[in-house]
């Protein structure tokens, strides 16, 4: 008998869900979330199970994690990409979790990213440094708007950038304005040697793998160096600023 589960993931509990080829469910129940009692509870049908559904929540990586380790096959859940059955006149997580078994039984779940856990940690430092980027900016605007607001001249970034404790005493003659745009100050230039410091630690971690996108060809676009051009440019001389194109793509647009 084949099994198709589904797990309804919350902050703190989880609703799992077994259901077999004839849509009958074979285990339901709302767990905690804890590792040992959800492997626990899954072991008896482990060999029957073809695949689990975790719903793709903020919090998923632990319990997909330990479910891949347990050498389940398991799918994330793109929920943005699922629309539940219209006819249901009543739902809850039970219900939901039933539809994304169904929907896995069928072969038809639109299914979300699993990143590689090594690699993750990496890609969650380039999140971090985009949301230094943008508590930057943000900062840069209310300086730019408190100095618009109490002055009526406009000031650019980059004289921003510019500015000291003294520079800000001068534009701004009110103690509480100039001590606000101080603060934005410090946490800008706080941001900055957070990002970069991000942006080290990336550079060190990450490595090129050229030639693995599937489909355009060999390649699409090459800026080579000595020890990266592919065999048909190897010999001829690159200029900066220039962009080389593969065979194959300037075939495909003639």
């Amino acid at each position: 008998m084949k099994l198709y589960g589904a797990i309804d993931l919350h902050s703190n509990n989880n609703v799992t869900v077994l259901i077999d080829e004839k849509e009958k469910v074979v285990y339901q129940k709302r767990l905690t979330n804890d590792l040992p009692l959800i492997v626990e509870r899954l072991s008896p049908y482990t060999s029957s199970i073809e695949g689990i559904v975790v719903q793709s929540t903020y919090n998923w990586y632990w319990l997909v994690d330990c479910l891949m380790e347990k050498e389940h096959r398991v799918q994330l859940a793109n929920t943005a990409a699922i629309q539940q059955y219209e006819g249901l006149k009543y739902t809850d997580d039970h219900s939901d979790a039933r539809w994304l078994a169904h929907l896995l039984r069928l072969g038809v779940l639109p299914e979300g990213y699993i990143y590689p856990k090594k690699e993750r940690a990496v890609r969650d430092l380039l999140r971090k440094r985009s949301q230094l980027v943008r508590q930057r900016t943000a900062n840069l605007l209310s300086i730019q708007n408190l100095v618009t607001c109490n002055t009526g001249s406009s000031i650019s970034a980059n004289q921003i950038k510019g500015l000291d404790t003294r520079r800000v005493d001068e534009l701004l003659a009110e103690g509480d304005l100039a001590l606000s745009v101080k603060a934005n100050l410090s946490v800008m230039r706080s941001a900055n040697e957070q990002t970069e410091l991000l942006e080290r630690a990336v550079t060190e971690r990450v490595k090129l793998r050229p030639q693995k996108l599937k489909g355009p060809g060999l390649l699409i676009l090459d800026v080579p160096s000595q020890h990266s051009q592919p065999r048909h440019l190897l010999g001829q001389r690159w200029k900066p600023g220039t962009v080389r194109q593969s065979p194959r793509f300037q075939r495909s647009r003639r």
